[in-house]
């Protein structure tokens, strides 16, 4: 587990000890610090396994992408390159937040010959969604 995650796993600690500890003097048990401990050793696990699912989905996320960056760079005249395990560049990259390179990727993919219309449609919807998600949490801040 890297730093970060560690971090993380401590703050959730640091959260759910407190009320670990109240729940089992509210709950009347006499071993609370005995109770505290196991819950706080399974929050700790439980949060652990979180963390590290999460990271391991974003570290495939991320080699996906590299993937589909080569086949690109590779061929990149064949529509079928933008594709790896039938996920498209562009969602990928809109699944990360790049929204800008997404752009770019879906408008070089529409002016292939072999690009199929119903998956061009499908991607400038998913982006103009991702816009649409990004304007109105600008919004929410302002």
């Amino acid at each position: 587990m890297n730093y970060a995650a560690t971090l993380a796993v401590l703050v959730i600690l640091a959260f759910c000890f407190p009320i670990t500890v109240r729940l089992g003097v509210a709950l009347g048990i006499p071993e609370a610090l005995g109770a505290s401990v196991l819950g706080a050793a399974l929050v700790f696990g439980i949060t652990a396994y979180l963390v590290r699912w999460q990271v391991g989905r974003h570290s495939l996320r991320l080699s996906r992408l590299t993937e589909a960056r080569a086949q690109v760079a590779a061929d990149p005249d064949d529509p079928r390159a933008y594709f790896v395990q039938g996920e498209h560049l562009g969602r990928m990259l809109l699944a990360l937040g790049r929204r800008r390179e997404a752009a770019e990727v879906i408008d070089r993919y529409s002016r292939l010959g072999g690009a199929r219309e119903s998956e061009i449609v499908a991607l400038r919807e998913a982006l103009s969604q991702a816009e649409r998600r990004q304007r109105r949490a600008q919004r929410e801040q302002a």
